[in-house]
């Protein structure tokens, strides 16, 4: 049997179980806080109701701390008949900052974990392939998610957690691989870009999706359903991802010949391994490192905290956060295809690999420069905001999808995974600082600081890029 486009096939898969990937992630942070809704009252005010007890309230995770001896000094200074509503806005408060505080502490135990697999899967990959590789990352983060249900409290929700960041890591260095495997060098940045729009996409779906299920369903079923999804897939996959195009049964004479004719040269005649210690001393790697190091935090910053910045900030019901927290990823679902089209075209048309990569980084991140400026110093409604962080993420999607294609770029297959991994751990390590300080930044619903810091890393990211990272280096210059 042959498949006509089976590249495609591969792709589609790679881009779905992104999908499931990003949809299993963000179940935490849309179900941490109760489901509300609002509903009119008989005088015709409306008020807000819960649905269903989020993770944060039915663990006992919404428990404010004693009050200050200022707090208790500020509550005595107002009127004798002011002091009991002073004192259950300030406990009300109290308790949505701890609250946030002990996300933050569960973000980060993902990231840990996330982190340290980014590099562990990038040699997974590397050692095993392909198939296998994305194989084991989704049996076991799909059993991660479906078991978070039968949590109890703080030590088994963080348990699976960690655990689901073992193995979610697995996607990102396994696409780069596949990608550098299943396209000629032209159409790498496309297919990541492919592979972005699947992660912006599923961004979009999950505050709907997820926010229903919880709704309808509760916490636990709703991490059943979403691990149960992503196991499904391992079906699909282990039947087509057979092998490399090289030795594919299915793939058609036709197709072998355009993909094995598009690789660079230096790839198909000396693919040799480098170590991680080698690729930490070679300068070219700190272009994927350090540039995901500084990048990829602003991405975590709304992947993570967009709907509790919603309702900490606008003071919005989960419903409400329902019907808008899908806007912002609709800039990366377009843009990432954009940004890895828009440096093929370059390359097909005779610049390098060096210009066109630069390039589409440098217009990234000017996009995500003026959406971060408006919505730090613009005063903007909830709406407003959504669409400023639209552009943000669409300007981020734009130029990682051709920082993350630089591994292959760079080294031969049995490397690309390896380097793709140190950049996605030096992400992890970019985003745990900043994870931890958020509840600080934000205290009292003041987001402005937070997005200050990241308009500083923006700038931090062309810096590097444009003043020191110099020109760099690919597999057809060497």
């Amino acid at each position: 049997m042959k498949l006509k486009g089976l590249r495609w096939w591969i792709l589609a898969l790679t881009a779905t179980v992104t999908f499931i990937n990003i949809l299993d992630r963000g179940t935490m942070n849309y179900m941490w806080n109760d489901s509300t809704k609002t509903v009119a009252t008989e005088t015709g005010a409306t008020t807000a109701v819960v649905v269903q007890q989020g993770i944060a309230n039915d663990l006992g995770f919404l428990k404010a701390r004693d009050f200050t001896s200022e707090e208790e000094a500020q509550i005595r200074s107002y009127p004798a008949q002011e002091r009991p509503a002073r004192e259950a806005a300030l406990r009300k408060n109290l308790k949505a900052e701890h609250s946030k505080t002990i996300l933050s502490y569960m973000v980060v135990m993902f990231l840990i974990a996330y982190g340290t697999s980014q590099i562990l899967f990038g040699k997974i990959f590397d050692k095993i392939g392909t198939r296998k590789g994305f194989a084991l990352s989704a049996f076991v983060w799909g059993w991660a998610i479906v078991l978070t249900a039968l949590s109890t409290g703080l030590k088994s929700i963080a348990f699976f957690r960690m655990l689901l960041g073992l193995a979610e890591a697995g996607p990102w260095p396994g696409t780069v691989k596949a990608n550098a495997e299943w396209f000629p060098l032209e159409k790498r940045a496309i297919a990541q870009g492919v592979f972005g729009a699947a992660s912006a996409v599923a961004n979009m779906i999950s505050p709907v999706l997820i926010l229903f299920l919880f709704a309808m369903f509760g916490w636990r079923v709703t991490f059943v359903l979403l691990g149960a999804l992503c196991l499904l897939w391992l079906v699909p996959w282990w039947v087509i991802a057979k092998t490399p195009p090289a030795a594919h049964p299915w793939i058609t004479q036709e197709e072998r010949d355009y993909i094995l004719a598009g690789q660079p040269k230096v790839e198909k005649q000396n693919d040799i391994a480098l170590s991680l210690g080698k690729l930490l001393t070679t300068k070219s790697s700190y272009a994927v490192i350090l540039g995901r190091l500084l990048l990829d935090p602003i991405w975590w910053i709304f992947m993570t905290w967009l709907p509790i910045y919603l309702g900490n900030a606008f003071k919005m019901t989960s419903e409400q956060i329902m019907g808008i927290a899908w806007l912002p990823f609709v800039g990366p679902a377009i843009s990432g295809v954009i940004g890895g089209w828009l440096a093929g075209r370059m390359i097909k048309r005779g610049r390098s690999v060096n210009y066109a990569r630069k390039t589409t980084i440098a217009i990234g991140c000017g996009l995500m420069l003026a959406g971060m400026l408006c919505v730090a110093f613009l005063s903007p409604t909830p709406l407003q905001a959504c669409f400023y962080l639209m552009l943000v993420l669409g300007g981020f999607q734009f130029a990682i999808v051709n920082i993350q294609t630089l591994p292959s770029d760079f080294h031969s297959g049995k490397t690309v995974a390896s380097l793709a991994g140190l950049g996605g751990a030096a992400a992890v390590v970019g985003t745990i600082p900043l994870t931890l300080f958020v509840p600080m930044l934000t205290t009292g619903g003041n987001w402005t600081p937070l997005f200050i810091l990241s308009i500083v890393l923006i700038l931090a990211t062309l810096f590097y890029m444009f003043v020191l990272a110099g020109k760099f280096k690919t597999l057809d210059d060497k």
